[in-house]
């Protein structure tokens, strides 16, 4: 029996050439050593491998038992999918990617936008016609440079009115063309009679290559009645931002803010270093005590460990700004996952966390970049003959009672979403979650006005667009093999 996984030696050797031999370009032979990286990978370093049979170690008796099971995939992303865990279910974030380049950009923040973020809803009193809602506009971006603000209604792309059969083929170019409308409730209470109304704005945008997104978006102190509210939209937990986040809670600290609302509603998650850094910035009176811990494969069981609450930023950063708080309140919705999601989590066995909006997404994976190389997680000796990379689950992380995110998601305190009518502005005090968050913190009655008849309809161009979840950094993971 051939037993392919064995950690003492090397599974991602590829073909050895001598330094002035040319580089095998053929693409078949390059796409086969990218199925057999695959294999390697997810049989290694796969959250779900143990509940997996096409991963089971011993199911080849020979390598031309092994190469032939590569060879009945097609592609390598048939063969990926094939040895996802439950796709549909459970394991729903795990990708690849064919180009670890742009991968790390996008990780890093730096992606191809015009700067515009969307949801869609069927028209007032229609099954088949659809309207836009711009519900985020990036800083610096095409769509800001041109006016655009968030709850703008846009009925039409391209002059092409939008319904249920097209909406989704209108984004795919680079530059487009959107009109926009009015929403009209006739002066009335009810909604049988609201209308879209053209109103024959438009603006022509184009997406921008390499744009960098900052994902501190807004902060300010709200102060209302005598009470000091620190007010954060953070659209990412995303590296390269710490001493700047530390220097928001160094001006909320030093204006003695009473509460925090923390807004992820758009908020996809992101590093999860990045996210014990802001947890500890909220509170402060925790420091050495575990925030989270991330519990590996059997395989690689000995790497499980402990994350605990600090007082420094690394890299020289600093000391960090911590508020001391008992009590914060966190606008999510079903755009928050993961790193979001641990924030609620992982602060809830220490301090109150009042959850205000949506659903959440469901995520308590972690997971992390797999490269063809001898390391796996970096990229020293990376095979030159593709760019090829996984976006695997690899880990469950915990909070210290060994509590995890529900699979549908956290059910918020104070249930409200935004409406077509009525997005508002981020950080505008009567913006219809933050006013829920303040009218809470304030104690004057809960707004509770979930309104089901706006009927907001799944965005399948998010389902183009990966989700980072929470994202390891190679660096902190006590890892102890090497793949020579």
């Amino acid at each position: 029996m051939l037993l392919l996984l064995v950690v003492s030696i090397s599974l991602f050797q590829n073909c050895s050439k001598d330094n002035d031999d040319e580089i095998e370009t053929d693409t078949e032979i390059i796409l086969d050593e990218v199925k057999d990286f695959i294999w390697k990978s997810m049989n290694l370093v796969y959250l779900y491998k143990d509940q997996v049979p096409l991963l089971d170690e011993d199911r080849f008796g020979s390598m031309a038992d092994y190469n032939n099971f590569l060879n009945n995939y097609s592609s390598p992303e048939a063969l990926f999918n094939a040895v996802l865990y439950e796709p549909e279910t459970v394991d729903r974030f795990s990708w690849m990617t064919d180009d670890y380049i742009e991968l790390e950009q996008q990780l890093g923040g730096v992606f191809k936008t015009n700067g515009l973020e969307y949801f869609f809803y069927y028209e007032p009193n229609s099954d088949t016609d659809v309207v836009g809602v711009v519900s985020l506009v990036l800083h610096d971006s095409d769509a800001e440079n041109n006016g655009v603000v968030r709850g703008q209604i846009f009925h039409a792309v391209d002059g092409i009115e939008m319904n249920v059969n097209n909406y989704y083929t209108l984004f795919g170019n680079d530059t487009y063309t959107l009109s926009f409308a009015d929403y009209n409730t006739n002066g009335t209470q009810t909604t049988s009679d609201d209308t879209i109304v053209p109103n024959n704005t438009s603006v022509t945008l184009t997406k921008q290559i390499g744009y960098v997104e900052n994902p501190i978006y807004y902060y300010d102190i709200i102060e209302i009645d005598g009470n000091k509210i620190g007010y954060l939209a953070y659209n990412g937990f995303t590296a390269g931002y710490n001493e700047e986040l530390n220097s928001i809670f160094g001006d909320f600290k030093s204006a003695n803010v009473t509460n925090l609302v923390l807004d992820l509603r758009y908020n996809l998650g992101g590093r999860a270093d990045v996210a014990n850094y802001l947890a500890s910035m909220i509170t402060g009176q925790f420091t050495g005590e575990v925030f989270s811990k991330l519990k590996w494969n059997e395989t690689l069981s000995n790497n499980n460990s402990n994350t605990a609450f600090t007082n420094t930023l690394p890299n020289g950063g600093g000391s960090i700004n911590s508020l001391n708080l008992n009590k914060v309140y966190i606008i999510a919705t079903g755009r928050s996952a993961s790193a979001s999601e641990m924030m609620i989590n992982n602060l809830r066995p220490y301090i109150e966390v009042v959850h205000v909006g949506t659903n959440t997404v469901g995520k308590t994976q972690a997971s992390l970049t797999v490269y063809d190389s001898p390391g796996v997680f970096d990229k020293d000796g990376i095979n030159p003959n593709h760019t090829y990379a996984l976006q695997p689950l690899i880990a469950n992380f915990y909070n210290v009672n060994d509590g995890s995110v529900p699979p549908d998601g956290f059910t918020p305190n104070i249930e409200l979403q935004e409406r077509l009518s009525n997005f508002g502005t981020l950080g505008d005090p009567d913006e219809t979650l933050l006013a829920a968050a303040i009218s809470d913190i304030l104690g004057t009655g809960r707004r509770t006005d979930m309104d089901s008849y706006f009927r907001q309809i799944e965005n399948p161009l998010d389902k183009n667009q990966p989700d980072f979840g929470l994202i390891l950094d190679p660096k902190d993971i006590p890892v102890d093999f090497k793949l020579n």
